[in-house]
């Protein structure tokens, strides 16, 4: 008799402890995948946190070759699409990003601007940081047949501290290079204009902030792709 309630008492011991210590594991194995970031949560660190001096007013400075001849206003677009992406992503205050129009007046209103340094323009307008963006190569040809175009942008970036001049990005290089690009846009001149400033805004501005890992790469990014085949 007292055989059998031993065996009873081992069976229950065995069908409680079984079950708690599989929960615990189970338990811990599921704490351990929630506490693991997926690839939807995790980030790539930003190259230089602005979100850390927001409250330093920042001027996006376009400069466009003479040669370089746009049918739309390229450098109005370019800007733009800059300082949307750096309130929008960076979560930077409109109060400290210069307006594309105060930059127009004063490029209008100073016969040397061209003269001028990124750094200087950037002191007259009260900006402790310049964003400074070279134009390298820009085209936009239209498909007659079927009426799209197909564009490439090439830009420089950096970033300079206006009272020193110093170079604050890309720590890695004298400046960051960027290449967007595509084969078919069908909503006119202007939409592929604008497609082309907003997809290089974004690949500039995604050094800034921690960029979620699965939204780095965009399609019409073309850095680490080759253009030799492009027909002019």
């Amino acid at each position: 008799m007292k055989k059998l309630q031993r065996e009873r008492f081992a069976l229950c011991l065995f069908s409680f402890v079984f079950p708690a210590v599989a929960f615990f594991c189970t338990g811990c194995g599921i704490i351990s995948v929630l506490g693991t970031p997926t690839n939807y949560e995790r980030e790539i660190p930003a190259e230089y946190d602005l979100a850390e001096r927001a409250e330093r007013k920042i001027l996006v400075l376009v400069y466009q070759p003479g040669w370089l001849k746009a049918a739309t206003n390229l450098r109005y677009y370019l800007t733009e699409a800059i300082r949307k992406n750096l309130m929008k992503k960076v979560k930077l205050a409109p109060d400290y990003l210069v307006a594309y129009n105060e930059l127009s007046a004063f490029r209008s209103g100073r016969d040397d601007f061209s003269l001028l340094s990124p750094v200087e323009v950037s002191a007259a307008l009260d900006a402790d940081m310049v964003l400074f963006v070279t134009v390298e190569d820009y085209r936009l040809n239209e498909v007659t047949e079927i009426g799209y175009y197909k564009g490439f942008l090439d830009v420089q970036t950096v970033l300079l501290e206006t009272e020193t001049g110093r170079k604050l990005w890309p720590e890695s290089s004298k400046s960051k290079s960027i290449k967007v690009g595509f084969e078919f846009e069908a909503g006119g001149r202007e939409a592929a204009v604008r497609r082309l400033a907003a997809a290089c805004a974004y690949c500039a501005v995604r050094y800034f902030y921690d960029c979620p890992k699965n939204k780095f790469k965009i399609a019409d990014e073309r850095t680490d792709f080759s253009w030799e085949s492009w027909s002019k």
